[in-house]
């Protein structure tokens, strides 16, 4: 700080916090006078009302004041006057914090007593902040009205920095207005203004608002990139920004992270409480929280968050806020399962739509689509006709999120006017605008969440087509929802070198951490959240991945992919099973014809697959299960999971089970139907085609694999490669010592059959960070998906390794889906507990069958013997 300019105290304090703190207690500390002195509070009032204690803040604001006033200097106090005015806004007494900046503007724009008279660039100033605390409740118009006037003067004054925070803060207000182009524009105007400055803060600030603009054109990935190194830059200035927490629960929203979101809200909330921060931003972390909830499905935490938010918007007279709380309450109490309806409901939505609509807010929409929900409900389809009519309106404007909410509300018109074709017109528009999203997306994980907004336009389809009796239709409009993410080819993933030693650092960690677990070491802790640290930096680094081509999706017309399925079938069968409003159909195929059965409920078939899979547990530790037993529990399961087309699938018949993704965890080994029969199940019927067709590498290198840890695993592998070596195969052995994920991943790429007998951990809360247990640590999803070419066929030997966790509309996350995404044609793995010793046989079957010739689901037929545990997964 200049000792003759103490006014570079207030430009430090955004660029350099740390200093400016120490700095302004050093001026007062010098005892310097009422000028200087109030420089200096008003910095410590900053600091603290930005990174600190709002009510301290306010303390040192109101000395501040006083100082000025002694001074004898308008603009000193109008300028003071002004700041204490946004942190009584921050703090929740709006009246007060609007009074303080009134006054400041009306200071600035007359003259004294004494004749003196703010010049223009502190009326600039002022004239900023108080269009920063309309913009703050929702007041886009007069804030608008005030920077008009500033930001013209600002940049005649040549202040860069304010008026680029001026330019910034009229891009968040056009933001707020739905106008996302002259947004952006502003955005990187103040971006280019700032390079040259030392404003570090206002730096990270512009990075954030990029950020924040990409998100409203759509671009996730460039916005989750932009928002990383805007939060790397805080953090290096030791600055926590709660505006990013915001802005960061949005984008994860739109990727379909509902509950990432709500926790990194919840996680601010408590920061916020910590630092005894300002009311204004936890009433908006609040309402981020409850979209988090309610698009998690979670509508109680939903209310109970809108209706906090709602009453503190209140109290800081926030009527913008207040309505979009009040529609967020509205949602969760429509979304609650069994709520008994409200008879005021509908008359309270139709107004909190007509008061959006006021408010120019660009959400308006998703009130009239709630007004004309309650409507249909109600029956009043007068009503519900001019409410959808409103709400379907979006859907030529917008994001493509949105725009697939206005085709929601069309199809609902159509399907309550009795108009099939408008209906399924819409249905497709809403899914293919969804699918135009999705394509941005290089990660998996956000190709499968993304399609959840499409969910409720394929039931609204699956409905019709079910009524109409329509089932060859039916299978199209399912399969055209159903593991979409595996019908895209995968990305390939660009040369990461930081990603990598991510990766190895991870290993590293996990397997420190199993060590220092299994010696009882008090270092666990430690490392345990060093391990979720680096979790945590390697998902982050793969959701930033970029889409591929726009035009990589297949495009057939419903029949052809139809017909295309019953040729590939010949004399087989493909089960599709598909769940319509709570009820399990069948739709079995096959003889070039499509039949439906109806099933049962839904609720039952999840039931009795989670009751077989506990008992399987359980007999899994026994060397000689009870057979009649299994047999009971596998009779019991058919019923709930196939029903009456159990009897259909004809003697012997290859079969392929297309299971919902709820479903794909059932033992299907288990059914008496399936028991001698070859089957392979797929996430899909187009996934299945897809592995069919997938080409065989040239050469014939088959890989063994033996992890550290698992019993019978040695005399598995050397048995294994006894008979490749018989048949003169080219085999690589990876023994233990050996099998470390480098090795392994050098091994198994491109190869025509790989087998891994390793331990693996399925991680429900993380899928692809399922795990298969190496030398050096876990092999996760993340790694397969780097693989420059899949392993043609691949065997799992250990526990629940064919487990996949249902995410998004019909989709499916794991191990085994990374690699049929990569190409892979077959898997054979586990999805219940498997007994070791009894497994080798079965495994030395399998390949002995694969030897001769055989397809994996005849091979692993004929292997398994009373084995329930193995099934084949894509493509026999």
């Amino acid at each position: 700080m200049s000792r003759e300019d103490p006014h570079d105290l207030l430009a430090m304090v955004f660029a350099r916090p740390r200093e400016a703190l120490a700095a302004a207690r050093a001026l007062l500390a010098a005892g310097r006078g009422p000028y200087e002195s109030s420089i200096a509070r008003q910095a410590l009032g900053i600091l603290h009302r930005e990174f600190g204690d709002l009510e301290a803040a306010i303390g040192e604001l109101r000395q501040a004041v006083r100082l000025a006033r002694r001074s004898g200097s308008a603009d000193r106090e109008t300028d003071v006057l002004a700041t204490l005015g946004i942190a009584l806004l921050q703090s929740g007494r709006t009246r007060a914090g609007l009074s303080a900046l009134d006054q400041a503007a009306a200071r600035a724009d007359g003259t004294r007593a004494d004749g003196t008279r703010a010049d223009g660039t502190t009326r600039a100033r002022v004239l900023f902040r108080r269009a920063g605390a309309r913009w703050i409740l929702g007041r886009h118009g007069p804030a608008l009205d005030d920077l008009r006037d500033a930001v013209p003067a600002l940049l005649a004054a040549r202040d860069t920095v304010w008026a680029a925070r001026a330019l910034t803060l009229r891009g968040h207000v056009q933001l707020a207005l739905g106008a996302v182009q002259p947004a952006d524009a502003d955005f990187r105007t103040a971006q280019d203004m700032l390079g040259p400055t030392r404003q570090e803060h206002d730096s990270a600030v512009a990075v954030q608002n990029r950020g924040v603009a990409a998100f409203r054109t759509g671009d996730l990935p460039a916005a989750l990139a932009l928002l990383d190194e805007a939060e790397w830059r805080f953090s290096s200035l030791g600055t926590p920004m709660f505006d990013l927490v915001g802005d960061r629960c949005a984008v994860l929203l739109a990727a379909g992270l509902a509950r990432d979101a709500l926790e990194h809200a919840d996680g601010g909330l408590r920061l916020l409480a910590r630092l005894r921060g300002q009311a204004t931003r936890r009433a908006e972390l609040l309402l981020i929280a409850a979209r988090a909830a309610l698009q998690s499905g979670d509508p109680a935490t939903a209310g109970e968050r809108a209706g906090e938010a709602r009453r503190l918007f209140a109290r800081q007279h926030r009527a913008w806020w207040s309505e979009h709380a009040r529609l967020i309450v509205l949602q969760a109490e429509h979304a609650t399962p069994d709520a008994p309806a409200r008879r005021t409901a509908l008359g309270e939505a139709q107004r909190l739509a007509a008061r959006l609509a006021g408010l120019g807010s660009p959400e308006v929409w998703q009130a009239h689509l709630l007004a004309g929900r309650i409507a249909l409900a109600q029956g009043r389809a007068g009503v519900a006709e001019r409410h959808l009519a409103r709400a379907a309106d979006v859907r030529h404007r917008g994001p493509a999120t949105s725009r697939a909410g206005g085709w929601l509300a069309e199809a609902l018109r159509a399907e309550a006017a009795g108009e099939p074709r408008r209906l399924l017109h819409a249905c497709r528009a809403g899914l293919a605008l969804i699918e135009e999203h999705r394509l941005t997306f290089g990660s998996s994980e956000l190709h499968a969440l993304a399609t959840a907004q499409g969910a409720e336009l394929v039931t609204l389809a699956q409905r019709h087509l079910l009524r109409e009796g329509r089932p060859r239709r039916l299978l199209a409009w399912t399969e055209r929802w159903r593991a979409t993410s595996l019908a895209v080819p995968a990305v390939s993933p660009p040369e990461d070198g930081e990603l990598l030693a991510r990766l190895a650092a991870l290993r590293q960690a996990e397997h420190l951490l199993a060590q220092a677990r299994q010696d009882g070491a008090a270092s666990a802790a430690a490392l345990e959240r060093d391990r979720s640290r680096l979790e945590s930096r390697v998902r982050s680094a793969t959701l930033q991945t970029k889409g591929g081509s726009r035009g990589g999706r297949e495009r057939r017309r419903d029949d052809d992919r139809t017909g295309r399925l019953l040729d590939a079938l010949g004399a087989g069968r493909l089960a599709e099973l598909v769940a319509v409003d709570g009820t399990l159909h069948v739709l079995l195929c096959g003889d070039g014809t499509v039949r439906r059965h109806t099933v049962g409920p839904m609720d039952r078939a999840v039931a009795e697959v989670e009751f077989a899979r506990s008992r399987l547990r359980r007999l899994a530790y026994e060397r000689d299960p009870d057979q009649g037993e299994l047999h009971d529990l596998g009779a019991r399961l058919e019923r709930a999971v196939l029903g009456p087309a159990a009897d259909l699938l004809g003697e012997r018949a290859p079969l392929v089970v297309v299971p919902p993704s709820t479903l794909h965890t059932t033992p299907w080994g288990l059914l008496p139907s399936l028991r001698r029969r070859p089957f392979t199940v797929a996430p899909s019927a187009r996934a299945w085609l897809r592995a069919r067709s997938a080409p065989r590498p040239d050469g014939g290198r088959v890989v063994l694999v033996r992890g550290p840890g698992v019993a019978h695993a040695d005399r598995e592998v050397r048995e294994i490669a006894g008979l490749y070596a018989e048949s003169g195969r080219e085999v690589s052995l990876l023994e233990a010592g050996r099998s470390t994920a480098p090795a392994v991943l050098a091994a198994i790429d491109g190869s025509l059959l790989a087998h891994l007998a390793a331990h693996g951990t399925f991680r429900a809360d993380s899928p692809l960070f399922s795990s298969l247990h190496l030398d050096d640590g876990p092999l996760t999803g993340y790694d397969l998906e780097r693989l420059r070419r899949a392993p043609h066929h691949l065997v799992l030997s250990s526990c629940d390794s064919g487990q996949m966790a249902a995410v998004g509309a019909d989709e499916l996350l794991g191990l085994a889906t990374a690699l049929l995404r990569l190409g892979t044609a077959g898997i054979v793995a586990s999805v219940v507990p498997v007994n070791d010793e009894t497994a080798v046989p079965v495994m030395l079957g399998l390949h002995d069958g694969l030897r001769r010739g055989l397809g994996l689901a005849e091979a692993l037929c004929r292997a398994r013997g009373d084995d329930v545990s193995f099934i084949a997964i894509g493509a026999g």
